[in-house]
């Protein structure tokens, strides 16, 4: 089709700003230099045939696809289970949490020769991904080789539908190639049937975000790390922050502490090609800081821990009495707040989490998470959350309400995805692969 020329012809001409742009992060972060052969379909690994691929973008889809790894793992003790990321610290956070139990890897870049490369390397079953993946040659490709390819934990915005619907033919004609969308709520899934989804591919499962698991252990570690850390002192945490977002917030921590004087301060830095920078940031301040690397406990002079290691957001949230969740005082469009929320903790956001809009609706009126308007209000509001203790754990309270009472979405979503791991002619699959493995015809 013309659609898939077209596309394919830009896909192709913009690989040099690609690369450049895969060099220039590799300068940055080395780990990106190991992704280099995988991006475009050449793994050294062995990967187990006829499993599960999926596929978790960065790090907010990793953690979201971990209780769905866990549960997968629990039905189908033998299945061998594929996660693949674009990013090193996606894959990192994985790894750190899941260990050996599955394999890892890279998705290609969406060019046809890498897709159909992949494919014949992982021989899946099934390939699922989080969130709203539409990558046309993988989802044709897949449709060619008689491989399920689902979307599950699918979001889309009114923003980024209208945005869809300006290439409405080609999204249709896209769409007819997906096997199933498992929509968060029932809006996403209007929105994906205006794009030319058939009603027979839509499911409202919930968002699997809420079926964060928090069990007993982890709670211990966190107060453990709380008496260690913090013994008889209040902490707030500013997690996931972005460029633009620390330094003013080391300003409401610095105006805190003329009123609390021994309040602790633990700052987590979204993406970790940036913990030099904010070294650097907090430097120039009078705050006295380690950084958790370092392996250093904080003493009674300590102001703020700079968290420049990996995977431990969960654990750090129970450390911390409230907490403050970054991507929001910029227009970055927020994180998700539910990790803290699993901790009964009060969350507070900037006004731009556009991206969980619908998370952050249900929080608020729960009165679960306060949106802050300026720099201000957010001084104002942890003042009066740590000093007033029953105002404090009413929102925890109800954060935790909250998380509660919208959990179930993995077990929605599993009875569909049995059909097809439990009918699939995993036999027939392989041979509709060798079949097509010289075929270069994607349109």
């Amino acid at each position: 089709m013309l659609y898939y020329i077209i596309y394919n012809t830009i896909i192709y001409l913009i690989q040099p700003i690609i690369l450049i742009r895969l060099l220039w992060r590799s300068i940055n972060i080395p780990a990106y230099r190991k992704t280099w052969n995988e991006r475009y379909g050449f793994y050294n690994t062995i990967i187990q045939p006829r499993g599960i691929i999926l596929h978790a973008v960065s790090v907010g889809e990793t953690l979201a696809a971990i209780p769905l790894i866990h549960a997968l793992q629990k039905k189908y003790p033998s299945l061998n289970i594929m996660l693949t990321s674009m990013t090193p610290s996606g894959k990192e956070v994985a790894q750190s949490i899941l260990g050996n139990t599955i394999n890892y890897g890279y998705l290609p870049y969406d060019l046809p020769g890498a897709i159909r490369r992949f494919i014949h390397h992982t021989q899946p079953i099934l390939v699922i991904t989080l969130e709203t993946e539409l990558w046309p040659n993988l989802i044709k490709i897949l449709y060619k080789y008689h491989i399920p390819y689902i979307i599950a934990n699918a979001r889309l915005s009114s923003q980024s539908a209208n945005n869809y619907k300006k290439i409405k033919k080609f999204i249709t004609l896209i769409m007819q190639y997906v096997t199933l969308i498992a929509a968060q709520n029932k809006k996403d899934a209007e929105r994906f049937i205006s794009l030319g989804l058939q009603n027979k591919k839509i499911a409202i499962t919930g968002n699997i975000k809420f079926d964060v698991p928090i069990n007993n252990n982890l709670l211990k570690k966190s107060q453990t790390l709380k008496k260690l850390w913090a013994n008889n002192r209040y902490v707030w945490i500013a997690s996931s922050t972005h460029k633009g977002e620390e330094t003013l917030l080391l300003q409401v921590h610095e105006n805190l502490l003329k009123k609390i004087p021994n309040l602790l301060m633990i700052l987590a830095p979204r993406h970790k090609e940036r913990f030099i920078s904010v070294h650097k940031i907090i430097t120039k301040t009078k705050l006295r800081f380690i950084t958790r690397s370092s392996g250093q406990n904080p003493t009674y002079n300590t102001q703020v821990i700079i968290i420049d290691t990996i995977g431990e957001l969960t654990l750090l949230y129970g450390v911390a009495d409230l907490a403050f969740i970054g991507g929001s005082l910029i227009k970055h469009g927020g994180h998700n707040p539910i990790e803290a929320a699993a901790h009964g903790i009060p969350i507070l956001t900037g006004p731009y989490v556009f991206n969980f809009h619908a998370i952050y609706n249900i929080m608020i009126k729960a009165k679960a998470s306060i949106k802050i308007t300026n720099i201000t209000s957010l001084e104002n509001k942890i003042y009066t959350l740590l000093t007033n203790q029953t105002y404090r754990l009413y929102y925890g309270k109800n954060a935790t309400h909250v998380l509660r009472t919208n959990q179930g979405a993995i077990k929605k979503l599993l009875p569909l995805l049995d059909h097809y791991i439990l009918t699939n002619d995993k036999l027939s699959t392989y041979q509709h692969i060798k079949k097509n493995k010289y075929s270069t015809n994607v349109s």
